[in-house]
């Protein structure tokens, strides 16, 4: 993954693979093109699913009770 995307913060990212999405979605590139959009969406793709997961696991740790049990809750947004 190159240092550029590393520095990236995550919704910047997302906002990124979004645009890479759209833009192969329209079927307008050149196929060599399309590739190299494609390996970059791949990068930001990858760079976003490991915030997530690191995320994951810092409010699992976050949740554990007295006991080092995880205890799990659904999230209400009020």
């Amino acid at each position: 993954m190159t240092k550029k995307i590393q520095k990236l913060k995550f919704e910047t990212s997302m906002e990124e693979l979004e645009n890479i999405v759209k833009e192969l979605e329209s079927g307008d590139l050149p196929l060599e093109d399309a590739i190299k959009k494609f390996e970059s969406g791949m990068k930001y793709s990858t760079y976003c699913n490991d915030i997530l997961d690191k995320t994951e696991k810092k409010i699992s740790i976050l949740l554990k009770d007295a006991n080092g049990n995880i205890k799990e809750e659904p999230f209400e947004n009020e």
